[in-house]
């Protein structure tokens, strides 16, 4: 049973990206609860050590394996039955730990676009939450690039891949953030007036940027990020769509 669960929120590759905050608390916590994605994936846990060994922690460390999503299932049925399995791993390497908080390494930040949360929410009885917020894609993305994440007075859609597959550009939106997209969507869109700036393994050593007008650099985005991919067996990648007309201060 977990009486006390914090999400830390750890940024998007760079361990300067974990808040004073979260550092105490990966020092406080009593367990440390870190997941195995396999050996494609490595790099991803290494960066986990790193910043574990960075905090000082004295924590005992837990790890469980995640599981695969059954392609088979509807979206909703397959994300739902994925997040059940989940919180009985979490359940299972648990077992027999030292009392006291556990503590997850969240990527990015835990409350925004990531199933954390809806996972603890899972656990029976419910424990006591605590967010730590982490640097998000969002913001690691616009610092990259040097760019506002607004226009003057202008609102921003925070969206996924598969619903600018599915609806196309927001209609009346002028700044577009897409997140979970695997596919590169925005080589679907009308690409006249438009300008993207996309980032890859925000904040790490391996960042790729790439900018400018979406008719002119969508086929080298979707080539580079196809490298990288092979390269380094996984990838994490995000872009701000803007319209040209739109103010950029």
């Amino acid at each position: 049973m977990i009486q006390d669960l914090w999400l830390v929120g750890i940024g998007t590759g760079s361990p300067g990206h974990v808040t004073l905050e979260g550092v105490q608390a990966l020092r406080d916590a009593a367990v440390i609860l870190l997941p195995l994605k396999g050996e494609a994936k490595d790099d991803l846990r290494a960066l986990r050590q790193v910043i574990l060994e960075a905090a000082g922690t004295n924590a005992e460390i837990r790890t469980f394996t995640y599981p695969v999503r059954d392609p088979t299932l509807p979206y909703v049925e397959r994300v739902a039955a994925w997040h059940d399995e989940i919180a009985r791993r979490w359940i299972a390497a648990l077992h027999g730990a030292p009392e006291g908080p556990v503590a997850l390494l969240v990527w990015g930040d835990p409350a925004l676009y990531d199933s954390t949360l809806r996972i603890a929410g899972r656990l029976q009885p419910p424990p006591r939450l605590r967010v730590l917020p982490g640097i998000t894609a969002i913001q690691a993305l616009t610092a990259a690039h040097a760019i506002p994440l607004n226009s003057v007075n202008g609102a921003v859609k925070l969206t996924t891949g598969r619903r600018l597959r599915a609806q196309g550009w927001p209609v009346g939106e002028e700044t577009v953030v897409v997140m979970l997209d695997g596919e590169c969507s925005f080589a679907g869109l009308p690409a006249e007036g438009l300008h993207i700036w996309w980032g890859a393994y925000l904040g790490s050593p391996a960042q790729i940027l790439r900018s400018g007008p979406l008719a002119e650099v969508a086929q080298e985005i979707i080539a580079l990020r196809q490298t990288a991919r092979a390269e380094h067996g996984w990838i994490m990648d995000t872009y701000l769509l803007r319209r040209a007309s739109a103010d950029g201060g």
